[in-house]
């Protein structure tokens, strides 16, 4: 099996693959045109990337082409049409880099209340304004207003606990029983989650649903002074909007992802952050620790060794989920081996497709619910199968329908 890495990658994944067995050829500086003559060259198996688009041309130019990972959680830099036109396989590595990420939203969120960059630029000029910088409201206290419950989200909950901070999150699946058991409250829509809380934080991926979903409408409703955090991808919010609110002093933003940022690692940036008032920008660095990168790198070596050893994808997102999700299964199980087999097999056998499904696991990972997005109710008789289960303490069925 041949790899083309078009991204900088740790040693031990470049290592790794080769003690597969794979002939591992890597060029980290392939963008544009060039990553396009070098997949025609080398007309890879498999192609690694990071930050590296890979767009329709690229694909199209690789006969040989089975598999692209894109090493780290999003995928919006690759044409997945592209490739699932091609029958090319698209993965990700999700939840590897969700506690840095989460560690830079929490060093935002500091950086905004204490003022650090402008308390540092200043003393580097040789003035002292203790005066000025001395207006912190602090995170004890605050409410903490999370968009979307993913990995990240998840890792947000106790740190914001540790601070002191109450949480409220708001997420298309979550339901009441998910919130509870995480210990925290759920908002009834954006805008309920925006009006109460004192900090924002933006965890979702980069859908046709999610785009724009930051807009004028949602910060109105944000309280004055209150904060906004997005360490997920710029496309969720619409810049003009934000612009316009924190221009005004309506609120403060710390982004680590905007509209026009550099694609590469090194470049120049002359766009509206340079001097957008109370905002905060990183350069797009919320996985970049030693941390998530080894284990971005280890969880790339696994996919590429069940994809030559069984043939089998893991974390594959380009496999059609099907029609718009009808009902939502919630089970509240043990957590053990089996549980979620045994759930799947029934549903199977009613021959439900399953949409979307959601395992939050809980504290003691001793329990967990699953959250189940179905395409049509299972019968009555194949939610009671579901319930015979020893290590099932419950099952739900609600209905999205609205009917």
């Amino acid at each position: 099996m041949k790899i083309l890495v078009a991204d900088k990658l740790e040693a031990t994944a470049l290592n790794g693959m080769k003690a597969l067995g794979c002939e591992v050829i890597s060029e980290p500086d392939l963008v544009d045109d060039a990553l396009v003559a070098a997949l025609a060259s080398h007309n890879p198996d498999v192609l690694v990337v990071r930050s590296t688009k890979v767009p329709r041309a690229a694909i199209e130019a690789c006969t040989g082409l089975d598999l692209i990972i894109r090493a780290g959680a999003g995928y919006n830099t690759i044409d997945v049409e592209a490739a699932s036109e091609r029958g090319v396989y698209v993965a990700n590595c999700p939840g590897k880099n969700s506690i840095a990420v989460a560690e830079l939203a929490f060093g935002l969120m500091l950086a905004l209340d204490r003022s650090i960059p402008d308390n540092v630029s200043c003393l580097k000029e040789g003035k002292w304004n203790k005066k000025a910088f001395s207006k912190g409201r602090g995170l004890y206290g605050c409410t903490l207003g999370l968009v979307g419950m993913g990995n990240i989200a998840q890792e947000m909950i106790p740190r914001a606990k540790a601070f002191g901070m109450n949480v409220i999150a708001y997420s298309r699946w979550m339901m009441p029983e998910s919130a509870a058991a995480l210990g925290i409250a759920r908002a009834d829509s954006m805008e309920d989650l925006a009006r109460q809380a004192d900090i924002v934080s933006i965890h979702v991926s980069l859908r046709p649903e999610t785009k724009g979903i930051i807009d004028d409408a949602f910060l109105s409703a944000m309280k004055p002074g209150s904060f906004l955090i997005n360490t997920s991808r710029a496309e969720v919010i619409h810049q003009g909007d934000l612009l316009k609110h924190t221009e005004s002093g309506h609120i403060k933003a710390g982004l680590d992802v905007f509209d026009g940022e550099p694609s590469g690692g090194e470049g120049s940036y002359e766009g509206p952050m340079t001097s957008a008032k109370n905002v905060y920008c990183t350069h797009h660095i919320g996985a970049s620790t030693n941390q998530a990168q080894e284990a971005v790198a280890q969880e790339v070596v696994r996919i590429v060794a069940e994809f030559k050893t069984t043939g089998v994808v893991p974390n594959v997102v380009n496999i059609t989920k099907g029609a718009v999700a009808t009902h939502l299964l919630v089970v509240r199980h043990q957590d053990k081996v089996g549980v979620l087999s045994h759930v799947l097999g029934v549903l199977k056998e009613e021959g439900v497709n399953v949409q979307e499904m959601e395992n939050i696991i809980l504290g003691g990972a001793s329990s967990a619910i699953a959250q189940i997005a179905l395409d049509k109710s299972p019968s009555a008789d194949g939610l009671t199968a579901i319930k015979t289960h020893p290590s099932i303490f419950d099952a739900n069925l609600i209905d999205l329908s609205g009917s």
